[in-house]
């Protein structure tokens, strides 16, 4: 399955839409690649080596089985594309696939010319190739010996000819990972050379960019007409390769080929004038609502936070009262490990507090399939509503875009959050990231922001508190500072309960045993496995992460008191309590896994979790799951999709080689399971905005599947209702467009008298339909255990 990454370096021949079942279907721009443009490099990654083979009459079949996220050793014929390349068995060249059809070497036309092959029929997990140290960058160190090759040269006429040599009756029994043309300069390779754990694929890139810059150099130099021809049959390739219209052909760094924005043009989606930067397709213009000049002030307590009890008990002396109502808790419950530093707190406060409450329109009319409805509360108590034509997105980056401010006002703040925007964004406002339409409607409403003014921050590292206060223009009001520091010198620290001393266990109470009801049955959500098995297997998708509800009446629970006690059984890093009480509506979230955060030095992060399993009942059995867990094939093949999937995601508003992943399928333990863990990281380019960060990256790849579009249309077609809140994201918009944002899951949602537990989990090809509903029960059993324990 093409995987849809895009690549600065390269042309990537690619599929406007493909369906495979026996046969495959190729039409559009690819096809006219292909066969018209005959004197223009181009290199076809996965799906565009199959249609390299697919036009010129090979067969494309089923693979014995699909492989996706697995690494397979490769050997070559030695040509110029895998030139300082070692091959073969203990050569260190592995690559990692994604696809679950292949072309059928035994039909290739004479034409086509196998290069490159597995070096045996079977594959390998990331941890048999690598050590657990693994950079980006250690692949391209170990070349372990220098190989000789007939090195592949153009001859210098139009009807170029490359050399070749065959061994299909060798190769047969092996799969061919590489083709290129006779005549013309043509090349296809299977797997996916940008994938983290493939190694030499950047010298790949740099092979193909060197070839292409002496097949330009030999051939149109001498053959001037036939360049110019070539640029006539697709506009802009000119420009593409640096070529002016008049005067001597020249080649500079900055009109190399291979770059995005000439790769748009030359597929014919946008004009010249408009492929500035992906910045110009993301961006929207600034809000044309008032500018709002905004002044922090804060106080700062050393060492104060344990000497009043913990967050816990600060939240519930300033904010607990009358069922915390319209209050607010970014709760960093589980801080060992570094896992998470700093805890924002708050409620309904200043002049400048207000609820944004977003709900999508009919999704009938696909016109309006971002549009909604948008009720604003203000503190005064003025409720407005308007329709966003645009979404909700469009409207908060307006809002982010109005605010003026200092940054002298947070200096010598270690957080990045100083006021501004707190709450959620519901799976649904997929339709405003790229996604088509919803199939279902979220009974919650899709986006719920407070803007808080005043709030408390625990620095958990150092115990620290600190005391924020936003205000509009020259307001010098430090009513609110006082009042909260004078509460806090006098607040007691509560005893810690009973329930607090214990020691938390791994959950054996699981969702149906606390008497929640599924959406599915388990025979359903099974049946449904077999059909994600079916799609991956057909090359729909290579990973697609099913979920479900579980509901339950709860009527008028204290949720507040319940989120407490799901805290204490089940800490986590990205923990959150919002209550939206005109909503009916309280989230109590433990979730371990951050989706995105950027920082206010420009750095975004994103730690996807992909791969579970439970904790042990003894320190020794406890021990050998988390290794089970660390050397499973299975879910390391889904934890490094979903890495390339979000390195991807980044790389789309981030500097040019700026992403990396600093940490790889690390296993980090929580009090009821061990979860997989990597860490990818970019520098944010400069004419991005926070929106288009998350434009470019939501819904979090660890709850959609990869490719990201096509899996989230399955599995719309499979799951029988809205995931509303679960699969979103919790979090904050700092008014200086800093960011910070979860993956909700591990959740109980409350709403109007239900409480609602989503679960789910990656289907892959090596998926076992039975493990995979007892991995999503899994997944249920911490939140589920705290209501029926509470209660």
């Amino acid at each position: 399955m093409c995987s849809g990454y895009r690549h600065t370096y390269f042309f990537r021949v690619k599929f406007m839409r493909f369906h495979f079942r026996i046969h495959l279907n190729l039409t559009g721009i690819c096809l006219r690649l292909l066969l018209e443009c005959r004197d223009i490099p181009i290199l076809g990654v996965c799906l565009g080596h199959q249609a390299l083979g697919y036009v010129h009459g090979a067969q494309i079949v089923h693979a014995s089985e699909p492989v996706h996220g697995r690494m397979s050793e490769i050997e070559h014929n030695g040509c110029r594309l895998f030139s300082d390349i070692p091959s073969g068995k203990q050569s260190g060249f592995k690559v990692v696939r994604y696809h679950s059809l292949v072309i059928d070497a035994q039909s290739l036309p004479k034409e086509i010319v196998p290069i490159a092959w597995t070096t045996s029929t079977g594959t390998h997990s990331f941890l048999e190739s690598q050590n657990s140290d693994f950079t980006s960058d250690a692949c391209e160190s170990q070349i372990r010996a220098t190989i000789g090759y007939d090195t592949f040269s153009p001859e210098l006429n139009n009807g170029t000819s490359w050399s070749f040599s065959r061994s299909r009756e060798v190769k047969k029994r092996k799969i061919l990972m590489g083709i290129m043309h006779s005549t013309r300069p043509h090349y296809g390779i299977q797997f996916h050379p940008e994938s983290i754990a493939t190694c030499h694929g950047r010298k790949i890139f740099e092979n193909f960019r060197e070839m292409t810059r002496d097949y330009l150099r030999s051939t149109f130099f001498k053959e001037r007409h036939a360049f110019y021809t070539a640029c006539m049959q697709v506009p802009g390739v000119s420009q593409l390769f640096g070529v002016p219209r008049n005067g001597p052909l020249e080649y500079s760094e900055d009109t190399l080929p291979f770059r995005e924005t000439s790769r748009m043009q030359i597929l014919g989606k946008v004009d010249e004038k408009n492929c500035v930067s992906i910045s110009s397709l993301l961006s929207f213009p600034e809000s044309s609502g008032r500018v709002k000049h905004l002044k922090l002030k804060w106080r700062k307590f050393d060492r104060l936070a344990a000497q009043l009890g913990g967050a816990r008990n600060i939240f519930c002396k300033l904010f607990g009262a009358n069922k915390a109502e319209n209050t607010f808790w970014l709760d960093s419950s589980s801080v060992e490990k570094k896992r998470a530093r700093f805890s924002f707190m708050g409620g309904k406060g200043g002049s400048l507090w207000k609820q944004m409450t977003f709900i999508l329109s009919d999704e009938s009319d696909i016109a309006l399939k971002s549009g909604g409805y948008l009720s604003i509360e203000h503190a005064q108590g003025v409720t407005k509503s308007m329709y966003l034509e645009n979404g909700f997105l469009d409207f908060m980056n307006q809002e982010l875009q109005s605010f003026l401010y200092d940054e002298k006002d947070f200096e010598g703040l270690p957080f990045d959050f100083y006021g501004g925007y707190i709450g959620y964004i519901g799976y649904n406002l997929k339709v405003e990231c790229g996604m088509l339409s919803n199939r279902y409607k979220s009974k919650t409403p899709d986006a719920c922001f407070f803007f808080a003014d005043n709030f408390v921050v625990i620095d958990h590292q150092y115990d620290d508190v600190y005391i924020m206060s936003v205000q509009e223009g020259s307001t010098t009001n430090t009513t609110w500072l006082d009042d909260v520091e004078q509460k806090l010198l006098h607040l007691e620290a509560s005893p810690v309960s009973k329930l607090e001393k214990q020691t938390s266990q791994p959950s054996t109470i699981f969702s149906c045993e606390a008497g929640f009801l599924a959406e599915k049955s388990r025979e359903q959500y099974i049946n449904d496995v077999h059909k994600c098995l079916e799609y991956i297997k057909d090359g729909e998708s290579y990973e697609l992460c099913l979920t479900t509800q579980m509901r339950k009446k709860v009527g008028d629970i204290e949720s507040l008191r319940l989120y407490l006690h799901l805290r204490e059984k089940n800490p986590a890093p990205y923990a959150a309590w919002l209550n939206f009480s005109n909503e009916n509506l309280c989230i109590c979230c433990s979730s371990p896994e951050r989706f995105l955060r950027l920082d206010r030095n420009g750095v975004l992060e994103a730690k996807p979790i992909k791969g579970t399993i439970a904790r042990g009942r003894t320190e020794e059995e406890d021990e050998q799951l988390k290794l089970q867990l660390q050397y499973s094939e299975k879910d390391q093949a889904e934890n490094l999709m979903i890495v390339d999937l979000l390195r991807n995601d980044l790389g789309r508003v981030c500097e040019p080689g700026s992403v990396h992943v600093p940490r790889l399928m690390d296993v980090e333990s929580y009090a009821t399971v061990h979860t997989m863990v990597s860490t990818i990281r970019g520098k944010k380019r400069s004419n991005i905005n926070a929106v288009d960060c998350i434009r470019a990256a939501f819904p979090g790849g660890s709850m959609t599947g990869a490719p990201k579009l096509r899996s989230m249309e399955l599995l719309d077609s499979l799951e029988s209702c809205s995931r509303g809140i679960y699969s979103g994201s919790i979090g904050f918009f700092s008014y200086n467009q800093t960011f910070d944002l979860n993956i909700v899951i591990r959740t109980i949602v409350i709403h109007e008298g239900e409480a609602s537990i989503g679960a789910g989990g990656a289907i892959v090809a090596l998926s076992n339909p039975e493990d995979e509903y007892d991995e999503m029960i899994l997944k249920t059993g911490a939140p589920a255990k705290a209501v029926v324990e509470f209660q």
